[in-house]
């Protein structure tokens, strides 16, 4: 008995002893793989990232995409004078005091200027810069400095507020660029990289995947334009305008924005894709703006309802819901409820689909639709229109057309942080004594939302408008004024100053 003891206690010490040696002389046959960031890196596990046969470029880590990349991104500074209106009695105890304590107190109009910071990038050796409209707009002066400490004075060589996108340009020669890669051959899992100074951390990278394609927004801060790249990368403020870039280095995506409940980053970051940026930017280069191509329609997606009320046998396409006058659609005899499936014989995915591809249509060309009303496939032929006519960039009124007002653009934003009803139009921010605003009764804190029949929404629709006119021709606009909760609407007619 003891001695069987004996000889299993031995083999136990003895297997002990055997396994040891295995693990100090073969310990990366036992080890289990690791799973660090190192072995997700494709430099160093190709079998996880085989290229396909015939691919002249091999993919990079992380760190030799960050090394390269980063001379390319620049920090972005943008002021702007910004215009606030304020309702506060504290203000200036002395001023107009008796409008403060005898009527009902009237906004007022401040101005002050603001930053804002964000990121963009070298797309050129000469200079020229890729970012979101938003870090510009609107601004004075814009600087840009780089990871080498240069900085400089950028100029705004168009925007586009349609697609969040923005051009600038430096003074410079042989400048580190990155390359705008094809973004329709991106695929979900991919590995990205981005890049950019979130929250003012110069020079920031961070890695994720491409979460999804073709992300669509709603609201009122959505661009109208949009086919968003979702990625779990880091995005927070500060990255907007910096790039979005694959494994072999090339820039798939400007990123843009973020979704979340709380301001901060939970993994679900968008950005523009490079396709649609390059369409943008060659536009940017030689006209300074977008022309779009614009039919004058309102479109649906087909729904599994619609489907069904419309005997239609596929959810590709998009239903008409409403033909606005005097546009192409409605000189081609587009009609509510029509579906167009195809245009130029290419069949359309959804709603976007056909927006897009309008939208990239020169205007004044001729393009076939292909649609389906009342059961029946049918070609109609419609000459496209512009979207954004180029009078829009005309110069301002001159000062002897002036009616005696000065007004700003409302936003929903602004709507909501002074608690007023209507979202859009021009707020009269001043109203000039004895001028013929003052004689038709137009108050500071009147909202115009159309003269002359015509909806307006920006300066430049007022602005243009007067300036077409004679003096003595008359103007009609419409009005929207919110007093103690309560919303009127009314006209008021006056006449350009002689």
């Amino acid at each position: 008995m003891k001695k069987t003891l004996i000889v299993a206690a031995l083999s136990f010490f003895l297997g002990i002893l055997i396994a040891g040696l295995i693990f100090i002389y073969f310990p990366e046959q036992n080890y289990p793989e690791k799973t660090s960031l190192d072995t997700l890196s494709p430099s160093l596990s190709s079998n996880l990232y085989a290229l396909p046969s015939g691919e002249a470029r091999e993919d990079l880590d992380f760190v030799t995409i960050a090394e390269r990349t980063a001379p390319a991104v620049v920090q972005i500074r943008a002021e702007r004078i910004e215009k606030r209106r304020s309702f506060g009695f504290f203000d200036d105890p002395f001023e107009d005091f008796w409008d403060r304590f005898f009527q009902s107190p009237r906004p007022r109009e401040k101005e002050f200027r603001a930053t804002s910071g964000g990121t963009g990038f070298f797309i050129s050796a000469d200079g020229y810069i890729l970012t979101n409209n938003h870090i510009v707009e609107k601004a004075v002066d814009v600087r840009v400095s780089s990871l080498q400490e240069k900085e400089y004075k950028a100029e705004i060589v168009g925007t586009d507020p349609r697609t969040d996108l923005a051009l600038l340009k430096v003074k410079g020669k042989s400048l580190p660029y990155l390359t705008l890669g094809d973004s329709a051959d991106l695929k979900v899992g991919e590995w990205v990289l981005a890049i950019g100074n979130p929250l003012g951390l110069s020079h920031t990278v961070t890695a994720g995947i491409v979460s999804a394609k073709s992300r669509q927004l709603a609201g009122p801060n959505a661009p109208d334009y949009q086919d968003f790249i979702q990625t779990d990368a880091s995005i927070n403020r500060g990255n907007s305008g910096g790039p979005l870039v694959n494994m072999k280095g090339d820039v798939i995506g400007i990123n843009s924005m973020i979704i979340s409940p709380s301001g901060g980053n939970i993994g679900i970051g968008l950005a523009i894709p490079s396709d649609m940026a390059k369409y943008i930017v060659a536009q940017l280069k030689t006209r300074g703006r977008v022309v779009r191509g614009m039919l004058g329609v309102t479109i649906y997606p087909v729904t599994e309802e619609f489907m069904e009320l419309l005997n239609l046998e596929s959810k590709k396409g998009a239903v008409i819901n409403e033909v606005n006058p005097g546009t192409p659609a409605e000189k081609a005899g587009l009609q509510t409820y029509d579906v167009i499936i195809a245009v130029n014989g290419e069949p359309v995915e959804d709603n976007n689909d056909v927006r897009f591809k309008i939208a990239e249509t020169e205007p004044g060309t001729e393009v076939e639709l292909t649609i389906i009303r009342d059961n029946k496939e049918m070609k109609v032929n419609v000459k496209v229109a512009e979207l954004d006519p180029v009078e829009d960039a005309e110069e301002p009124a001159a000062a002897d057309k002036d009616i005696g007002i000065t007004v700003q653009e409302m936003t929903p934003r602004l709507a909501q942080r002074y608690g007023f009803r209507t979202e859009e139009g021009l707020i009269v921010v001043e109203v000039k004594p004895y001028s013929e605003a003052d004689k038709s009764g137009i108050e500071k804190g009147d909202i115009i939302i159309e003269v002359n029949r015509r909806k307006v929404t920006e300066v430049s629709h007022l602005e243009r408008i007067i300036k077409k006119a004679e003096p003595g021709d008359p103007l009609m606009l419409r009005i929207v004024r919110e007093t103690n909760r309560q919303l009127q609407k009314f006209i008021v007619t006056l006449r350009i100053p002689e």
